[in-house]
């Protein structure tokens, strides 16, 4: 028997991104088996453990295995970060014995493991397993990750100082270092001088399998493909998932949009991991009252001292304390709000939603791309300012919606207004989302029998038969 074997980061999004891969191979590989290392992590993420119950039920040839856990003392680390990167070293043993295992009852095939995972590169090798990452996120991302080892050593300041300082690239948009993700903005401490590993390791793989398709980025898979001296790319996507809603379980909002026209309302949702001020709330609510625009807004509670530090735990808001007096009654005839969650990938693809203000998560951008959803990119934490460049000046698939230098980040209600007006009812607007509908059918395109990312796959799997 055969297998492959998968090496995610524990956090959910790169599990699901992992598993829906999973799922595409098999699709074209049946017979093989697919074996998913997962992380015990030393901090709180989220429980994965429904998720996974739920696929082993229903994709048989997908089998998790877990790693014992690590003793650590989180009193000995900076931040909740430094302490998982350290992990990931620290589970190198168990990983071995558990790759030997595999060995014994499967040719195993290859190893994909998450770039920051990057510690099982070494593994692999020893092993003579041919190793393969996967990028979760863009190739336009995956380029400007390329640089950062040169671009770490071409100064002694942190990056987040640099705000005139300009990444450039062929073709590309000027980045400015401080916009870079935040592990990297100051430097040597543990976090980014493990994130700069990480990036060197980039080239020491068997190839990168990225999450998106060639037409999507075609400056940035030139850009990749143009050196010899690194790892093949290949773009196999868009995927995304289409968990969380069932005919049994329609949630409230569903039944709400179905009451409303045609591309009329704007969806406003910052993902599982993106909590706002309470001020910044505010000024979301007075600018979405002051549009005059159709809504439906996710609200998950403001970060707080006394809640949990784990943002995917959070207790639902009390809506009357976070948001302003009056506001949901004086818009319930336009708007509703909902909260902590909503089914992302059933709202995007309902009829009724005609814009999408969005965190700039890869996963959220691929899911509106394929439901032809027109975007406001408003991003919060990890590679999503590189995001946000390239659909807003590069890709066109995006506005912008800026915050003033002096307001520490704050969106003012009225930038929140000008933007909901522009995406929902101007020629900008209606330019932004033809070309997202334009993408749409390039991604479908993408996908079908000989499409590029079909064409890519195909390639993946002849690259490691070969090895």
């Amino acid at each position: 028997m055969e297998s492959i074997v998968f090496y995610p980061a524990p956090d959910r999004g790169h599990l699901i991104s992992t598993v829906e891969l999973a799922k595409l191979i098999l699709s074209q590989n049946p017979s093989l088996t697919i074996n998913i290392i997962v992380i015990n992590p030393p901090i709180k993420l989220g429980s994965t453990a429904p998720y996974i119950t739920a696929v082993s039920a229903t994709v048989p040839s997908i089998k998790f295995h877990h790693l014992p856990t690590v003793s650590m003392d989180p009193n000995s680390y900076p931040n909740s970060m430094a302490i998982m990167f350290d992990h990931f070293r620290l589970v190198n043993p168990h990983v071995v014995d558990l790759l030997r295992s595999f060995s014994r009852d499967f040719t195993v095939r290859c190893l994909i493991l998450d770039l920051f995972c990057f510690p099982a590169l070494e593994i692999a090798s020893e092993l003579n397993i041919p190793a393969y990452y996967f990028f979760t996120s863009g190739a336009s991302c995956l380029a400007v990750f390329h640089q950062l080892p040169n671009l770490y050593e071409s100064t002694s300041q942190d990056f987040n100082d640099l705000h005139t300082t300009l990444l450039k690239l062929p073709d590309f948009p000027p980045i400015p270092l401080s916009h870079m993700p935040e592990p990297v903005l100051f430097r040597n401490n543990p976090e980014c001088l493990y994130i700069i590993e990480c990036a060197t390791h980039l080239k020491k793989s068997a190839g990168i399998i990225v999450n998106s398709f060639e037409s999507l980025e075609p400056k940035a898979v030139k850009l990749l493909s143009s050196s010899s001296t690194e790892s093949p790319v290949y773009c196999i996507g868009p995927l995304t998932t289409t968990t969380g809603q069932t005919s049994e379980n329609v949630h409230e909002c569903m039944t709400w949009l179905d009451s409303q026209p045609s591309g009329s309302v704007v969806f406003i949702c910052f993902g599982s991991m993106g909590l706002l001020s309470k001020q910044q709330l505010r000024e979301i609510a007075f600018g979405l009252e002051r549009s005059q625009q159709r809504f439906l807004w996710v609200v998950r509670n403001p970060p707080s001292e006394n809640q949990s530090k784990d943002p995917m735990n959070q207790p639902d808001p009390d809506l009357d304390s976070v948001l302003p007096s009056g506001f949901l009654d004086r818009t319930r005839d336009r708007g509703l709000v909902v909260k902590s969650w909503a089914p992302q990938v059933a709202v995007l693809n309902h009829a009724s939603i005609g814009g999408f203000v969005t965190h700039c998560g890869w996963n959220s951008v691929l899911e509106s791309v394929l439901a032809g959803v027109p975007m406001v990119a408003w991003p919060l934490y990890a590679e999503q300012k590189i995001n946000k460049a390239f659909l807003v000046e590069e890709l066109k698939l995006a506005l912008p919606m800026n915050s003033e230098p002096e307001s520490g980040g704050l969106v003012s209600a009225a930038e929140v207004e000008k933007r909901v007006r522009e995406l929902m009812d101007s020629e900008e607007g209606d330019s932004v989302r033809k070309r997202v509908v334009m993408k749409r059918d390039e991604a479908m395109a993408a996908l079908s029998h000989g499409g590029s990312s079909r064409v890519a796959l195909a390639k993946l799997a002849e690259s490691w038969m070969r090895n």
